[in-house]
């Protein structure tokens, strides 16, 4: 004879096995967190970098149609928009609009510069001069 079954057999994780996978879980997100968050900060410089090399194009561009570089006072903004004092400008020199800097910051363009005919750089996440890591200006120079 078979011991009858219960009809509504239950059967939970004890507190124990909880917290061994709640444990699990929090060293796995230890591990990978970090991680893939740095993957994140490297990928923002090497847009910011790729940007840097796109405004040279067409920096480069607009010397060639122009002349010479555009002044500081004018800026980046002329190689979108034409200025009404040039008549060789042959432009948009950029595809879209004036790209901010993956941080949201403007782009910083001198000319001329300390470091070339022009500088043109980003001054990284935190927007300060100087610093390290994901901090550190990039610059076309």
């Amino acid at each position: 004879m078979s011991t009858p079954t219960h009809p509504i057999s239950q059967r939970g994780f004890t507190l124990l096995e909880l917290l061994v996978v709640m444990v699990i879980i929090g060293l796995l997100a230890g591990y990978v967190g970090p991680k893939f968050f740095g993957q994140i900060g490297k990928s923002e410089v090497k847009a910011a970098r790729a940007q840097i090399d796109a405004l040279t194009k067409s920096l480069d561009q607009f010397r060639l149609d122009v002349g010479r570089y555009p002044s500081t006072e004018q800026g980046l903004a002329v190689l979108v928009a034409k200025p009404a004092d040039e008549p060789k400008w042959a432009g948009p020199y950029l595809s879209k609009a004036l790209p901010k800097d993956p941080w949201g910051q403007d782009y910083q363009y001198r000319s001329p510069g300390e470091h070339g005919e022009y500088d043109l750089l980003s001054l990284g996440k935190d927007g300060r001069p100087g610093g390290e890591g994901e901090d550190a200006d990039l610059t076309s120079w």
